[in-house]
């Protein structure tokens, strides 16, 4: 439900956790983009994981760790974040409140498929959601989701399942905070760092799982699917693919359009031309991983008259790891003679 209070700098974002960073860092009075403070927080990245399961399927991640991008960011800004975690939910909603009570805004991880004000369809076992609670109102929790908007409301029961939710990334009732305003002069020197760090883990990670080489291994992986699986199961396990680059925080296409939006404000805030060119490049790469997402989707729907293959979006992922390789070893480049 919408709520009438707007005592908040809210704002909609692309994602989550660089949504709920940059309205974070807003409440300190520190103007920032959501793309900026997500290039900072280097929050692009990829893994295929099939050891660690989401809905008993493999999970395919298009970005750092939960909180990976906030404590960077911090870090490179100077500032402070206050984390804490509870494994009792009386407590843990009881150290809300008493945050709330001085004033203080709060971000928090939870789980997808508890929040009341998301529809039903849209409801699903995730827990890696960030949000920030910034007043209460009766049992009613204010809340700035950066994923809609407008502010919304949600019951203390609901919240309560929501930061308390089971299963694979439990957000065990995470709460965080930041105190303190960042240094101007210290932008330049975060977003250098923030662009060495994606970098690094982007190219050199040995782990055949992660970064660009992690998109050539799903490739190769998803080619085999239908003989390894059997139609119905490969189709399951390819959309599971689809569904966390598509609608689990936004995933594939959208953090590439983000991180090429940063590239482009890096590029005024440096004076560096060359990142313009890689972020158009890296803009072109996410219209690939949205035609993967597209031919994946008719498959997965079985189509009349399909005309999309296996080996098709094999193209298409290998085509775009070739790709992300050219840009981020380029951009390392750059990033070597601003050090």
């Amino acid at each position: 439900m919408k709520t009438d209070t707007f005592n908040f700098p809210h704002k909609h974002s692309a994602h989550c956790e660089s949504g709920t960073t940059q309205a974070l860092l807003l409440q300190q009075g520190y103007e920032i983009s959501e793309a900026m403070a997500f290039g900072v927080g280097s929050g692009i990245f990829f893994g295929f994981m099939p050891f660690v399961k989401v809905d008993r399927l493999p999970l395919t991640t298009y970005r750092i760790m939960p909180s990976g991008i906030i404590k960077r960011v911090a870090k490179r800004l100077h500032v402070t974040v206050k984390q804490y975690q509870y494994s009792n939910e009386v407590k843990g909603m009881e150290a809300l409140d008493k945050l709330l009570d001085k004033g203080i805004s709060v971000g928090a991880q939870v789980g997808v498929y508890w929040l009341p004000y998301f529809p039903p369809l849209m409801r699903f076992h995730f827990n890696a959601h960030n949000i920030v609670i910034f007043g209460k109102d009766g049992d009613d929790y204010l809340i700035s989701d950066p994923v809609l908007d407008h502010p919304v409301r949600c019951s203390a029961q609901d919240l309560r399942k929501a930061r308390f939710a089971k299963g694979a990334l439990a957000p065990k009732g995470k709460l965080y905070y930041i105190e303190g305003k960042p240094d101007d002069e210290r932008l330049k020197d975060a977003v250098i760092d923030g662009m060495q760090e994606t970098c690094n883990k982007m190219l050199k990670i040995p782990i055949p799982l992660f970064g660009v080489k992690g998109i050539a291994y799903l490739a190769n992986k998803l080619q085999s699917w239908p003989e390894r699986y059997g139609r119905k199961e490969a189709a399951i396990h390819l959309g599971q693919v689809i569904r966390m680059q598509e609608e689990i925080g936004t995933g594939g296409a959208g953090f590439r359009f983000i991180y090429a939006a940063f590239l482009q404000q890096a590029a005024t805030l440096l004076e560096r031309e060359e990142l313009l060119e890689l972020s158009n490049k890296l803009t072109s790469v996410g219209d690939d991983w949205r035609y993967f997402a597209l031919g994946g989707a008719r498959i997965v729907k079985d189509r009349d008259n399909l005309k999309e293959t296996y080996s098709d979006l094999t193209e298409i992922l290998l085509k775009c790891a070739d790709q992300e390789k050219s840009i981020f070893t380029s951009l390392q480049a750059v990033v070597k003679t601003l050090k």
